[in-house]
């Protein structure tokens, strides 16, 4: 949609000459009254135009679509008719809501491959995102009964803990406890980034995944802002046990991973 008005400009040179300006307004901003059609409700109608607007690329994935206030204003409706239609998208899997940063469209999920070596930076690589991570906690706890299963010591002994959030292009995709039964690998994770690079300078040169467990669930309140996402979309917990070569258990994590960016893939 265009609006043309003659003004006056100034080129490059200096000289003057009449041209006219033209106003480029996105098409998420024109004003679209919808007509009422019979047996078809509003909502459906911005439901099936906004599915349309990001089918065409007019929002792209991962970005952020136009406010309840601005989606009022363009279908001449009131927001409760255009949360009905958003809430619909949510649920379909092509917006996901934020709570208060708004509604984005949603990205391509990730497969998340359970090998026997599953490493974090080289899982998001794979996608050609780029892996980034935010340290949450880094101390010593007593381990609990599930923990203590996990690396096969006694519940109470020491154990270290190691929380971090995970990125792939900046949108978290996994929020990680990683416990270990090896007291040095608090000293080894303050010195070094990464795990692998942590447990090398312990001694442990390679690990491998001997079981992996998936369940899923709803996410807490905590973990649903981590990881940003709506409380009404499942999360993927998935409990691993590494070993090293000599088959003694060096690590037990515990994974959550949001479903509308991640799912796990099992392959021979």
């Amino acid at each position: 949609m265009f609006s043309a008005n003659a003004s006056r400009v100034l080129t490059m040179d200096g000289a003057e000459k009449d041209e006219a300006s033209v106003n480029i307004v996105p098409p998420s901003s024109v004003r679209q009254a919808l007509e009422r059609q019979e047996g078809v409700a509003l909502w459906k109608q911005i439901a099936a135009t906004l599915q349309r607007d990001i089918a065409t690329g007019i929002h792209s994935p991962g970005g952020r679509l136009p406010t309840e206030a601005e989606l009022s204003a363009r279908f001449a409706v009131n927001r409760h008719t255009v949360r009905r239609a958003l809430e619909e998208l949510s649920r379909e899997g092509l917006v996901r809501v934020e709570q208060g940063r708004g509604t984005f469209v949603a990205e391509d999920v990730l497969d998340y491959t359970v090998e026997q070596r599953t490493r974090f930076s080289e899982w998001i690589r794979r996608h050609n995102k780029e892996p980034s991570g935010e340290v949450l906690q880094l101390r010593e706890i007593a381990a609990d009964a599930q923990v203590a299963i996990g690396l096969g010591v006694r519940k109470g002994v020491k154990v270290v803990l190691f929380e971090r959030l995970g990125f792939a292009d900046g949108r978290p995709v996994s929020l990680a406890r990683h416990h270990f039964r090896h007291r040095g690998m608090l000293d080894a994770l303050h010195a070094h980034t990464g795990i692998t690079d942590a447990l090398r300078a312990i001694g442990v040169t390679d690990y491998l995944r001997q079981v992996t467990r998936v369940t899923a669930r709803l996410p807490t309140p905590a973990e649903a802002e981590h990881l940003r996402m709506p409380r009404n979309r499942p999360v993927l917990i998935c409990e691993n046990i590494n070993v090293d070569s000599a088959g003694a258990v060096v690590e037990f994590a515990i994974g959550c991973y949001p479903t509308p960016r991640v799912q796990i893939v099992f392959e021979p």
